[in-house]
């Protein structure tokens, strides 16, 4: 029997089985699978590629545009055909529904992974059609390793080996097998039309139609589109196809991947009232679209001061990006949870300004449930949360059905994101996406899904913001990020305020080899951007464009001004001086004299903390140092940083971002006391900050929150018209730089103690920016050479430092996956077995989350020492609990819980969930919440002001 006859009622066998509902006892044929899984990977292509991925795939394969959509249909529907297999005998129900004729012609097969043998199977099949298949990198194996890789990780294919033709007729079943193997591929590639053959596979075209499967076969599981399928099946696979291609579009357009575009709004209706752009932006918008339009997309590096309207530069770069049609939408990266939770309300913000009728915005990062703007009634009640972790796709079984509780709104945004999107690792495929570093650089590592997380960057202009805060671990893997963005034709926007040139030079080049000139045909060029403006590197000839001059310096004009960066030397608590020295100035003596004008008279200051022990000790020694008028200190002293429970922490920082904000209702009076947890990417102004010494890029980052906004009125009692940012330098009794032993863990040592020697030889004048940041980050962070020379204390510090940086970037370039041109087997970018949780993106152990909990006297353990918010030990807790609990917990280091006893772990029926089954208990008595909590020598509370506290012995 041909094609045509097996595509008709009772043509071909469906008695194979490829999903079954043990709860309904339904079986779905697998050829139905199959071609649901086709014929929604046409729909992908229609609706969710762009014109630069459709394109990059048919040029990757040597075919049309029309005959590569046929061939990813094709490709994607052969996803299971290892299924006709000993699969087939893994479920007793189904296997006995199997035809006689099959299930007597086992023969001795064997089980393996149903991927691996659609691998192997589909070579010779594949052979048999036309396709090369005489070397690793042939178009047939690489497409049958495409087919191995539906599940997250390529396979090796061993062409003389395991997937020897005899060996695959042996370990897969007999002759009958065989034949329907071979008549279902023969099928297959009919009804989609795949009758050309590639000339090629491109290693970046593989990994694109590997994500278009992974996405179709996901959509075509899911229960409730093939169980009424499966209850009223069609009589024949030409019918089903038919059907099934009629209904994709439904499909791909109900779990949100369908792209729109945004209607054109004026410049002030998008970008929150600013009445016009500023030279920066202006010039961006006047040079780049002429660019873009000969060149195509490419990589541009922006650079200015804070608050010079880097972020609304972006915004604009992405339109004129995502203009040309290539790309469509935005991927917003940054290097923290605060910063990206603020950066999704300006995304959000600017999206819905265009007044779509709905485009999703997803949050991307592990802590996203924290985040109130984003967790919704749907979201928070019934849905899958954004994280990296297992979550049921199941309604969670809450009492009221999913109905909105009393005061809540029942509507959602037009930006919330569908259900289908908030899945695990499906939310960074929504069109518009805010996530954390890591999330993208996850992409650059040999983790499950790899290609997926590439096929969701390369569809959107990337944006990189706060590249300056990326040590050099995290950097080496962004280059190797940026190199595979250059091969899909990816547009990026990097953003930063203190980048030293030749960091930005080493990312440019990395992504111009990716877009295929290697890095010796682009050592010539001049890749550092000028300070403050841009540069564009087109990824098609390696051309350069830079802002005009004119342009970039009426910028530089306009933000003008000047700021005070003075050191005071204090001792710091760890350091005790010999007792026949003088007595001297101490760390919170001097804090309390630069704040206590503060909270007699009225202002604004942030008080920036090294570590969060110093933040709780300045903040317990400022409630009772100072006169607090006004009802005392509550609710004018804040304390912010990490170790607070995840829903106080965001609530802090909401608080904190719109009360110094430049539209927000100042406060009379406010003090925070923070870490680097405000460090960057904050639209906030105040009046006083003081510091204690860091890295001369991370005091450039907190002098941009200092006097920000110009219309607001500083109080009366402040003298001078110059910002004066007082940065305490912890000195032992002769007068010399002397880290606390808390600190030296936080950072290079060689940045702080740079930091401290440059500014203390600098002349006793005000700062000029944005003129002297670049010279000032150039001497510290970029070639510090002629600084170090300057004490011999300072060059071994120096060169310890640079043997610290070369360690990071060895061990981060060891799990990489390989440049593109590098890959002569898929299997080459899954030579590592890396779980997601277990892929590092930044170097050092990962912290554990703690959760806080309290014993009631009739040992019910609660949230809260009331015992209002009991906890389910003995029942797995629904969604919206398991939300609860998360947004309850706090990170701390991980030696500080090693030595737990048995019962600081989770009750057991939390453990199958893979959030929380690493937490860690921190069992309070609730009559006595502040005694510690011993875990070995180390003692941990929970207090209610100053967060986590802990104290070792």
């Amino acid at each position: 029997m041909g094609v045509r006859e097996d595509a008709r009622r009772d043509g071909i066998n469906l008695s194979p089985w490829g999903k079954f509902d043990r709860g309904e006892r339904a079986v779905y044929a697998l050829l139905f699978h199959l071609l649901d899984v086709a014929a929604i990977a046409g729909a992908v292509w229609d609706r969710y590629l762009t014109s630069g991925q459709r394109r990059l795939i048919a040029t990757g394969l040597g075919l049309t545009l029309a005959e590569a959509r046929c061939q990813v249909m094709f490709i994607a529907g052969l996803h299971d055909l290892g299924k006709l297999s000993a699969f087939q005998a893994q479920e007793a129900h189904p296997w006995a529904r199997v035809s006689d004729s099959l299930r007597s012609d086992t023969g001795n097969w064997r089980r393996m992974p149903h991927e691996r043998a659609s691998m192997h199977s589909a070579l010779h099949l594949l052979a048999e059609a036309g396709y090369p298949v005489d070397t690793s990198d042939s178009p047939g194996v690489l497409i049958a390793q495409i087919l191995g890789g539906h599940h997250g990780r390529f396979l090796q294919i061993d062409i003389d080996g395991a997937a020897k033709a005899s060996r695959v007729r042996l370990a897969l079943g007999g002759p009958a097998w065989q034949d329907l193997r071979r008549r279902y591929f023969a099928l297959l590639r009919h009804l989609t039309g795949a009758t050309a053959v590639p000339s090629d596979v491109s290693v970046p075209a593989a990994v694109l139609i590997t994500g278009v499967g992974a996405i179709a076969d996901r959509l075509a599981s899911q229960r409730h589109y093939w169980l009424p399928k499966a209850q009223a099946p069609a009589f024949g696979a030409g019918e089903h196809f038919a059907l099934a291609v009629r209904d994709a579009p439904g499909v791909v357009e109900e779990s949100g991947l369908v792209r729109i575009t945004l209607p054109q709004v004026p410049f002030t209706q998008a970008h929150g009232g600013l009445e016009r752009p500023n030279n920066l932006q202006a010039s961006v918008i006047g040079q780049l679209p002429a660019v873009v339009g000969e060149k195509g997309p490419g990589i541009l590096v922006v650079t200015d001061a804070t608050g010079g309207g880097k972020s609304v530069t972006a915004l604009e770069a992405a339109r004129i990006f995502n203009a040309s049609g290539d790309t469509s939408g935005i991927l917003w990266l940054l290097p923290t949870m605060a910063t990206t939770d603020a950066a999704y309300d300006l995304l959000e913000a600017h999206v819905a300004a265009h007044q779509p009728e709905h485009a999703p915005v997803s949050l991307v990062h592990s802590h996203s449930y924290d985040n109130t703007a984003y967790h919704d009634h749907r979201l928070a009640a019934r849905e899958p949360s954004t994280s990296d972790a297992y979550w049921p796709d199941n309604n969670d079984g809450d009492d009221n059905g999913g109905e909105p509780a009393a005061g809540e709104r029942p509507e959602e945004r037009v930006t919330v994101p569908d259900g289908w999107l908030r899945g695990w690792d499906r939310a960074l495929l929504a069109q518009f996406t805010v996530a954390t570093h890591d999330q993208a650089l996850m992409a650059a590592l040999p983790v499950r899904f790899s290609a997926l997380r590439l096929l969701a960057l390369s569809g959107r202009t990337v944006i990189v913001d706060e590249v300056h805060a990326l040590p050099p671990f995290m950097r080496q893997t962004l280059s190797r990020l940026l190199h595979w963005l250059g091969a899909l034709g990816c547009p990026v926007v990097l953003l930063s305020a203190t980048l030293p040139g030749h960091i930005s030079a080493q990312l440019v080049r990395s992504y111009l080899d990716g877009a295929g000139h290697p890095h010796p045909a682009t050592a010539h060029l001049d890749c550092r951007p000028s300070y403050p403006g841009w540069l564009y590197a087109a990824a098609s000839d390696a051309s350069l464009t830079r802002i005009a001059p004119t342009a970039a310096q009426a910028h530089a004009d306009r933000y003008r001004r000047r700021a005070d960066l003075r050191l005071h030397p204090v001792r710091h608590p760890s350091c005790t001086d010999p007792e026949d020295t003088p007595a001297r100035e101490n760390r919170l003596e001097r804090i309390t004299q630069e704040i206590a004008p503060v909270a007699r008279s009225g202002g604004c200051a942030a008080v920036y903390c090294a570590t969060m022990a110093d933040a709780q000790a300045t903040y317990a020694h400022l409630r009772t140092a100072l006169t607090w008028p006004d009802g005392g200190p509550d609710g004018q002293l804040l304390l912010l940083h990490a170790r607070l429970p995840g829903h106080q922490r965001e609530a802090l920082t909401r608080r904190v971002r719109t009360a110094l904000s430049a539209t927000g209702e100042r406060p009379r009076r406010l003090v925070v006391i923070t870490t680097s947890l405000l460090d960057m990417s904050l639209d906030i102004d105040v009046d006083v900050m003081v510091s204690d010494l860091a890295p001369l890029q991370t005091l450039l980052q907190r002098l941009g929150r200092l006097w920000r906004f110009d219309h607001i009125k500083r109080p009366d009692w402040l003298c001078g018209d110059v910002p004066r940012l007082i940065v305490l330098e912890p000195t032992d009794h002769r007068g010399r730089t002397l880290l606390p032993p808390a600190w030296r863990p936080l950072d290079s040592p060689f940045l702080p103690l740079a930091t401290a020697a440059h500014l203390a030889r600098r002349p006793e004048q005000p700062l000029t920016l944005p003129d002297d940041v670049q010279q000032l980050v150039e001497t510290v962070h970029g070639d510090a050479d002629a600084l170090a020379r300057t004490d011999p204390a300072l060059h071994r510090s120096h060169t310890l430092h640079q043997a610290r940086t070369r360690t990071e970037e060895h061990h981060s370039l060891l799990h990489l996956v390989p440049a593109w041109h590098d890959v002569l087997s898929l299997s080459d970018l899954h030579r590592q077995n890396l779980h997601p949780h277990e892929a590092a993106t930044r170097l050092g152990a990962m912290p554990r989350r703690i959760l806080p909990v309290y014993r009631t006297p009739a040992g019910r353990l609660t949230l809260d020492a009331a015992g209002t918010q009991p906890l389910p030990e003995h029942r797995k807790p629904t969604t919206a609990q398991i939300r609860t609990i998360l947004q309850h917990t706090l990170p701390a280091p991980a030696a500080w819980v090693a030595g737990r006893a048995r019962d600081r772990n989770v009750p057991l029926l939390w453990r199958s969930h893979a959030l929380l089954a690493d937490l860690v208990l921190l069992p309070q008595n609730a009559d006595d919440p502040t005694r510690p909590v011993r875990f070995g020598r180390h003692r941990l509370h929970l207090d209610d002001a100053l967060g986590l506290v802990h104290t070792e012995g």
